[in-house]
């Protein structure tokens, strides 16, 4: 598949009902355990890739890094590659925004995690200008003929005040919005309640993606709710290393020589 079907068929792969799971990598090496186990598609998680290069999560990773493990991850698997692209390492330059997306188009990805937190400020883009960000990347794509799975997400339920329903009529605006902007999907990580996962999926047109954290119900009773899209976040990251850190102490704690 060239990079345009490839977008196709990940977009085909969003099913209300019937989710895209992604179980997210970090590097070349564990995109291709993933790719080998019958994924479908190959998804990263910022925190994993930031982490496993010695960073902190929020764009401390430098870009260029980013891009080289991108490059590896999409010559490495033959199916669709999605990156979790945070805030875009732009800062508010737009002009940067467009550089880094058309960047990562070249190294050949197919969809990309586009944030409405303000990375490395305080809080959450006004629903217009986090739409027009979002428009901006779809304007990029499009002069490079790439119809690029623009995967929205609000960290709306990552707030730690307030209760998950207090948010949920900014969520479904913010979705109507980045629809219209160019959106291909919506992303809610950080909302685990059943009736709330269903009411979004209800009232929006794009695929709702949830991430499976502890206290969520089941990938069955996930699909239906209407969920298109399941992600793993950096809980693949955190159970490899802890298998490592168990492995290493047993070696350097045992008895003798």
């Amino acid at each position: 598949m060239n990079q345009s079907e490839k977008v196709a068929r990940f977009t085909e792969l969003h099913r209300k009902g019937n989710p895209l799971l992604l179980y997210n990598a970090w590097d070349a090496g564990s995109a291709k355990s993933i790719f080998d186990c019958g994924a479908k598609a190959v998804a990263t998680s910022s925190w994993s890739m930031a982490r496993a290069q010695g960073y902190r999560d929020g764009e401390m990773i430098p870009f260029s890094l980013i891009a080289q493990l991108t490059e590896r991850i999409v010559k490495t698997v033959e199916v669709p590659v999605s990156l979790d692209f945070e805030g875009g390492y732009c800062g508010e330059n737009d002009t940067e925004l467009v550089f880094n997306v058309l960047e990562l188009l070249n190294l050949g990805i197919t969809g990309l995690n586009f944030e409405d937190r303000v990375v490395k400020g305080h809080g959450l883009y006004g629903i217009e200008h986090q739409a027009n960000r979002i428009a901006i990347l779809r304007e990029a794509a499009n002069t490079k003929g790439v119809p690029l799975f623009i995967n929205a997400r609000t960290d709306l339920f990552l707030k730690k005040d307030g209760k998950p329903e207090d948010y949920m009529d900014e969520a479904i605006k913010r979705a109507q919005a980045y629809a219209v902007a160019g959106a291909s999907g919506l992303f809610v990580p950080g909302l685990i309640e059943d009736h709330l996962i269903r009411e979004i999926c209800d009232n929006t047109s794009l695929p709702v993606n949830v991430m499976l954290l502890g206290g969520m119900s089941s990938i069955r009773s996930l699909s239906r709710l209407g969920v298109a899209r399941i992600s793993f976040g950096p809980a693949p990251y955190v159970q490899t290393m802890g298998v490592l850190q168990s492995a290493a102490r047993v070696l350097f704690t045992a008895d003798g020589d």
